[in-house]
C-alpha cells in the first residue's frame, strides 16, 4: 500500500556494506539491458559521466554498448544519450561546465536516459535549484526516490525503471501511496445503517457557487457515506435541492443542529470568504473530523483541536497560509508541506502533480496520478466529498486523506475521460475505483 520512497542518505546507508564496484557493475549492467530492450535499433549512443559512482554506472553502460556493437558519438550525434553526470549525491547548484552539459544534453533532440536521477534534480526533495536534464527514460536503482515522484523533479524524470541491484529494502520516512490503499477503506456490514456507515455535514455554498456543496455532497455519498446533509444559505438552497436528490438540506443557520447527527464536517467548498468567523467556531466547538477546503482556508489561523482535521490548499493557498508566495511553493513542496503541518498541527494535503499528504509526526506521502487532468473547476470539492466519507466512516485522518486521494486520481483512469473531462464525471466513476479494491 505504501512504497518507499528513498531519500539520498537512506539509499546510501542500504548500499553501507557492500562493494562499491560490485553494485556499480549491476547497475551499468541494468542501464545498458534496458537501452538494448527499449531502443534496438539504434546503434549509436553518447555518454556524458561525472567522476562520481553514477558516472562509474555510466562508463560501465557505455563500455557494454560498445561491446554489443553500438559506436559512441558526441551528444547530439549519438541516438541515445546518457545522463550519467551526477546521482543521488548532487549538491546544488551545477557549475557552470556541468550547465553547459545539461543544456547540450536537452538541446541534442536524441532520447535522454539518465541514471539514477536526471542530473541537476534533488533526489531527497525533488527541487529543482537551477538547470536540470529533462529525460526521457531514468533508470534507478533498488527504489524509487524522493526527487522521482516530487515536483518539479517529477517533471524530469520521465519514465522511470526500477532495477534491483542486490540491496536490503529498508524503511524510509516518505512513501509512495499504492492503489491498494483503497482497501483501508471501511465497507458497510450488514449491522449498519445509513448513520453508522458514515454521515457527513458538508458547510457551504453562496451565490454563483452552488454547484461546489453539490460536488462533496454527491463526492461523499458515491465514497460510501450513507448519510449526507448540506448546510447552506437559504438563497442557495433551492439550487441545490434541484440538483441533489439524496442529501438532507438545511439552511446555514441551522448547521449547530445538523452537527449532531454528522460523523464529520467537510467546511469551505464554495462558501465565501466572509464566512470565517463560523469556519472558526465550527473547528473550536465541534470535536467531529473535518475537513476545511476552499473559501474556509482563506485567512484561516492555527487552532488548537484534537479532533482529526484535514486541510486540502492547493498551492496559492498553501502559500498563503504560511506566508509565502506559491511559486515557492510550487518549487519547494516538501518544505512547504513541512512548514504547513508543522503550522496548523493536523494532516495536510498539498494538491497538484504527485498530490503530498503531510501529518504531524510522520513522513510525508506522495500520490501519483493523472493529475493534468484532474486541472480543471471542482475536483477539489470531489476530493473534498471523498476525504469527509473516509473519515466519517472513523478512518485515521493521515490514511483517510492519503486513500481518498489516491481514489480521486484512479477515478480519472476509470472514467474514461482524459480531454475534457469535468468534475462530474469523476463522480460515478469513484465506486467503480472502490469495488476494483475489495
Amino acid at each position: 500500500m505504501l512504497e518507499p520512497l528513498y531519500t539520498a542518505a537512506e539509499i546510501e546507508a542500504a548500499e553501507e556494506g557492500h562493494d562499491v564496484d560490485e553494485l556499480m557493475r549491476r547497475a551499468g549492467t541494468a542501464v545498458a539491458e534496458e537501452i538494448l530492450r527499449r531502443y534496438p535499433d539504434a546503434r549509436s549512443f553518447s555518454a556524458v559521466c561525472g567522476g562520481g559512482a553514477n558516472g562509474g554506472d555510466g562508463r560501465i553502460a557505455a563500455d557494454l554498448l560498445r561491446a554489443a556493437g553500438w559506436e559512441e558519438q558526441s551528444v547530439g550525434v549519438g541516438e541515445v544519450v546518457i545522463d550519467a553526470l551526477f546521482g543521488t549525491g548532487f549538491r546544488p547548484p551545477p557549475r557552470d561546465e556541468a550547465v553547459a552539459q545539461i543544456r547540450a544534453m536537452n538541446e541534442s533532440g536524441r532520447p535522454v536516459v539518465a541514471v539514477d536521477i536526471p542530473s541537476g534534480v534533488d533526489a531527497s526533495t525533488g527541487e529543482v535549484p537551477g538547470d536540470a536534464v529533462k529525460a526521457s527514460q531514468t533508470i534507478t536503482f533498488h527504489g524509487l526516490k524522493v526527487g522521482h515522484e516530487v515536483a518539479p523533479g517529477r517533471f524530469h524524470a520521465g519514465d522511470v525503471v526500477v532495477a534491483g541491484i542486490g540491496l536490503m529494502h529498508r524503511e524510509t520516512a516518505a512513501a509512495r501511496v499504492g492503489a491498494d490503499v483503497a482497501k483501508l477503506v471501511p465497507r458497510r456490514k450488514p449491522s449498519d445503517s445509513k448513520y453508522t456507515s458514515g454521515s457527513v455535514l458538508v458547510v457551504g455554498g453562496s451565490p454563483g457557487m452552488s454547484g461546489a456543496v453539490c460536488l462533496t455532497a454527491e463526492a461523499a455519498f458515491r465514497a460510501d457515506a450513507g448519510y449526507v446533509t448540506v448546510a447552506a444559505p437559504p438563497d442557495v438552497l433551492p439550487v441545490v435541492e434541484s440538483r441533489l436528490l439524496e442529501a438532507v438540506k438545511r439552511p446555514l443557520e441551522e448547521v449547530w443542529d445538523a452537527v449532531e447527527r454528522a460523523g464529520a464536517l467537510a467546511v469551505g467548498p464554495g462558501l465565501g470568504r466572509e464566512r470565517k468567523d463560523l469556519v472558526r467556531r465550527l473547528l473550536l466547538e465541534t470535536e467531529l473530523p473535518a475537513v476545511v477546503d476552499a473559501d474556509a482556508l482563506h485567512e484561516l489561523e492555527p487552532f488548537d483541536r484534537e479532533a482529526p482535521t484535514v486541510l486540502t490548499p492547493h498551492s496559492g493557498e498553501l502559500g498563503r497560509l504560511i506566508g509565502r508566495e506559491s511559486a515557492w511553493v510550487d518549487a519547494h513542496r516538501l518544505e512547504a508541506l513541512r512548514v504547513a503541518v508543522e503550522q496548523f498541527g493536523c494532516v495536510v494535503i498539498l494538491k497538484g502533480a504527485g498530490t503530498l499528504v503531510g501529518s504531524p509526526g510522520e513522513g510525508p506521502l506522495v500520490a501519483s496520478g493523472s493529475a493534468a487532468s484532474l486541472a480543471t473547476a471542482g475536483t477539489g470539492d470531489v476530493l473534498t466529498g471523498v476525504v469527509a466519507a473516509f473519515l466519517a466512516k472513523g478512518m485515521d485522518a493521515r490514511l483517510a486523506a492519503a486513500a481518498a486521494v489516491r481514489v480521486h486520481t484512479d477515478a480519472v483512469d476509470a472514467s474514461g475521460w482524459r480531454a475534457g473531462m469535468i468534475a462530474s464525471d469523476l463522480l460515478e466513476a469513484i465506486p467503480r475505483v472502490l469495488d476494483a479494491q475489495v
